[in-house]
């Protein structure tokens, strides 16, 4: 799944079907410099569109993913090989995004007793009060985005 020949298999697609970037655009509610990037390859579309351009080009969605038009016979293995790149890519952004999580936890338990020390030293200060507020707010915010995503996922399982 690259998307470079994602990007050359819509624009020879929308070609071949006669339509603009502009009228594309258009049948899908976006904008045209969105069609614009999928035929650089500087992004896919989004999942929630995939199904309306397929339609609207005459590919399917594992064509579309392929980048390339399937013959009957290799569909089963290239829908096959299409959902292992989609796991492995979901695997890598989670991974990914869990790794930043905990950066931004470990930076605001850091950040708590720097807060409480430089209250103690300098009591004049207000400005700490601020970052505590700041800092408190930011721990809310991934606490309720935790229960959410993984509290959640773990009762589904």
């Amino acid at each position: 799944m690259n998307q470079n020949e994602i990007g050359r298999f819509i624009a020879s697609c929308r070609k071949e079907k006669g339509l603009t970037q502009v009228q594309l655009a258009e049948q899908l509610n976006i904008t045209n410099r969105a069609v614009s990037k999928w035929e650089t390859g500087k992004s896919i579309p989004d999942v929630s569109i995939m199904i309306k351009l397929c339609d609207i080009l005459g590919i399917t969605v594992n064509e579309l993913l392929s980048g390339e038009r399937i013959a009957m016979e290799d569909y089963k293995a290239k829908a096959e090989e299409n959902m292992l790149l989609l796991q492995e890519k979901k695997a890598k952004a989670e991974k990914s995004f869990r790794r930043l999580e905990k950066v931004w936890l470990v930076v605001a338990v850091l950040l708590t007793p720097i807060h409480f020390a430089i209250n103690y030293y300098f009591p004049d200060n207000n400005g700490t009060g601020i970052g505590l507020v700041i800092l408190f707010i930011g721990l809310i915010l991934y606490t309720v985005h935790f229960w959410q995503h993984y509290v959640i996922e773990i009762r589904l399982k």
